[in-house]
């Protein structure tokens, strides 16, 4: 008797112990022995108060207090896969089969979405993304531009983020996301609101000291050394150049923008100012930009810059002749 009250009393201390530190340590013996738990995502603006998360969801369960990658349970299995949902107004649209599917226990959750946009935006973003595997620390991982091939790289995916630890058994996953990329919009106009000559082939934009990377666990932004390359679209009355909304990760202050304007007979012009904006996590930034005519003469005209925070500046640029 005395031997069976030590047994049941070691393995109550090993089960309260086990619990304590994040999960026990031995394999569940029935996929019912897994917590699948609620999900819940909204979205930290700016400016006024949270809204609900509409876009796609991932979520990577850590040990917790660390950034050590633990993995899903899938059909029972522990694996390398994340959770990942398709979430409307906050809550999960439809049946997922990457649910969270977890022991009983503590876990550090990181969180990765994609918001769903509204308004029109670049439809062709592109990211590096690190390869997961178990045990992983996230915290030596990164999100990377995808180069181009010609020395500058392509806009990126929208992306928010969050860490928090749970409680798998009592608490439902609940977070606040936050932005950690960076929109810009670009309106670019002749002076008097002119039709951009037939012989503009194209016109680019260039932003420079753009990150390289986003930490996998912080989502800071390192080596903010690079320059993000986009199309500008004309006009059905071909007054004005503009793009919809390319992400961008976030800039070091005072960025260079520069325009390179393509003729049609191939010759390549360039004007650049650097910006006394930055573009920053969870910001958009607009510039309307008026420029003297490209080949005709013409007097310089005005750069004007506005945010979300409604900054603005002026800049001059030349008349393209």
């Amino acid at each position: 008797m005395k031997h069976s009250i030590l047994i049941i009393s070691a393995l109550l201390l090993t089960f309260v112990s086990c619990k304590d530190k994040y999960v026990c340590t031995q394999t569940p013996s029935e996929e019912e022995d897994l917590i699948t738990p609620q999900v819940r995502a909204r979205i930290t603006e700016q400016v006024g108060e949270d809204q609900p998360f509409t876009g796609i969801l991932e979520i990577y369960p850590c040990k917790p207090g660390t950034s050590e990658y633990y993995g899903n349970y899938i059909n029972g299995k522990l694996s390398i896969f994340n959770g990942f949902y398709t979430i409307v107004k906050g809550d999960v649209f439809g049946t997922s089969n990457r649910e969270i599917h977890l022991p009983l226990g503590d876990y550090n959750m990181v969180y990765w979405g994609t918001p769903k946009h509204e308004e029109p935006i670049h439809n062709e973003p592109q990211i590096q993304e690190p390869g997961i595997t178990q045990g992983a620390d996230l915290s030596e991982m990164y999100f990377s531009l995808r180069p181009y091939g010609d020395g500058t790289y392509r806009p990126v995916y929208d992306l928010v983020h969050a860490i928090q630890e749970t409680d798998i058994g009592s608490e439902n996953l609940q977070t606040a996301l936050v932005r950690v990329s960076a929109g810009l919009i670009v309106n670019l106009r002749q002076k008097n609101n002119a039709v951009f000559n037939s012989r503009v082939k194209d016109i680019k934009v260039q932003i420079g000291s753009i990150a390289e990377k986003l930490n996998f666990y912080t989502a800071e932004p390192v080596n903010q050394t690079k320059t993000v390359r986009f199309d500008l679209k004309r006009s059905e009355d071909g007054t004005l150049m503009s793009n919809a909304t390319v992400m961008l990760f976030p800039s070091a202050p005072n960025p260079k923008l520069e325009l390179v304007i393509t003729l049609e007979d191939n010759s390549v012009h360039k004007v650049s100012q650097v910006l006394s904006s930055s573009l920053s996590a969870n910001t958009l930034l607009t510039l309307d930009i008026v420029i003297g005519e490209i080949l005709p003469e013409g007097n310089p005209g005005d750069f004007t810059i506005s945010d979300w925070d409604e900054s603005n500046e002026t800049i001059e640029f030349p008349t393209i002749e």
